[in-house]
């Protein structure tokens, strides 16, 4: 019997018929929190609210360690965390997006560059969801161009002390910790695990998005911003370290993609079944059933792309390219399922109640964090013709 949880349809070419026993346990245990999401999303995202309740729900199911090893947790393969990503996208992208600030950037920020006794005090609390964590790299001058860090780290005694800003963060503003990425006296990149209630830390919500309404980001400003010395992450010494970090998070947004993508194709195909129109169900119709064809086809090889980047990254051979190619190739075949199946629904497509517009939105995010689609193409294209394109 197969552990596939997707149906026949979707997919269509049977990418996960051979998964295990344990990767379709934490796959079911990521589909049952659609029964918490899906009621009260819509009007959370329509209000631009963060429901916390379901961020502890996300702990709760012990969905919050990416494939992180943390004490107490139970451990998941890569692509067992990659179908977990990918099912609570499906429900919703901004808590999609927790997972991916809060385990697939902040905690693994910590389990890859902090010391034993900052895992050991941290990873715990975060994998459930009572201690919340952010990223701190974006910043207002420098999107796309990270590595341009200007906020800094100054040694003071016992102390270290920040001066800057950074934008974007989510989790930034609603207490706990954020790992802030900085410039030192020495040039190279250090990484700060940085209370929100430390003195100089301030953040700001980040209002008028149109995409991932129910996450909160941050605007944050460090002014002589002091921490204890052991707050550094000592595994944190050049970009290159925190470049690892990103290489593992741009499959996540893979996953996120499909996740999105699914949810998009299923709902167009469910309404067409049923929605009759000129006397006749749409889905008679040649041009829907070419529509729905492109769409699948489109799902199959986002899931092939993920199920490849999920077995290189367990045998440790996947290159940061591929996983810019991973995360091109996904956001980009997601946004058209989402354009098709919102206008499969015509009038409808925009109402929040048939979930396609909140996915149309999120996706538009989604295509951008982590690396817009220009860099993630010339990550690929300095591999493909040997020169680089930015500096």
């Amino acid at each position: 019997m197969s552990n596939n949880l997707f149906d026949s349809t979707t997919d269509f070419l049977g990418v996960f018929d051979g998964i295990s026993a344990q990767d379709a346990e934490v796959w079911a245990r990521a589909r049952s929190f659609r029964e918490d999401c899906l009621p009260v999303i819509n009007g959370h995202w329509e209000k631009s609210e963060y429901p916390l309740e379901l961020v502890r729900r996300l702990g709760e199911l012990d969905l919050m360690t990416d494939g992180l090893d943390v004490p107490g947790h139970e451990s998941m393969t890569a692509r067992g965390a990659g179908l977990a990503l990918m099912e609570v996208t499906r429900a919703d992208a901004s808590m999609g997006t927790v997972v991916a600030v809060q385990a697939g950037l902040a905690m693994r920020s910590i389990a890859m560059l902090g010391s034993e006794e900052q895992r050991s005090r941290y990873l715990p609390a975060m994998a459930s969801c009572s201690l919340l964590g952010a990223f701190g790299l974006t910043e207002p001058l420098h999107g796309s161009d990270s590595i341009a860090l200007e906020t800094t780290a100054v040694r003071d005694g016992d102390s270290w002390v920040l001066n800057g800003e950074k934008k974007w963060i989510g989790n930034g503003a609603s207490g706990g910790v954020t790992v802030i990425y900085a410039r030192m006296e020495d040039g190279n990149v250090g990484g700060f695990i940085v209370p929100q209630d430390a003195p100089g830390y301030s953040a700001t919500v980040i209002a008028g998005k149109l995409s991932l309404r129910a996450i909160h980001q941050a605007h944050i400003v460090l002014e002589d911003c002091r921490i204890p010395a052991s707050n550094r992450l000592p595994g944190c010494q050049t970009f290159k370290d925190v470049s690892r970090v990103l290489t593992a998070t741009r499959i996540g947004v893979s996953w996120m993609a499909l996740g999105s993508a699914v949810a998009c194709y299923e709902t167009a195909r469910n309404y067409v079944m049923e929605r009759v129109q000129f006397g006749r169900e749409l889905a008679k119709a040649q041009i829907i059933q070419q529509r729905l064809a492109n769409m699948v086809l489109d799902l199959n090889q986002m899931m092939l792309t993920c199920r490849e980047v999920a077995a290189r990254e367990e045998a440790g051979t996947l290159t940061p390219p591929q996983a810019s190619a991973a995360k091109l190739h996904n956001t980009r075949a997601a946004r058209r399922i989402a354009s098709d199946a919102r206008d499969m629904l015509g009038g409808v497509g925009i109402l929040l109640e048939n979930d396609i517009a909140r996915h149309f939105a999120d996706i538009e995010a989604m295509h951008t964090y982590e690396g817009t689609d220009t860099v993630q193409s010339l990550i690929m294209g300095k591999v493909i013709t040997g020169f680089s394109a930015y500096k």
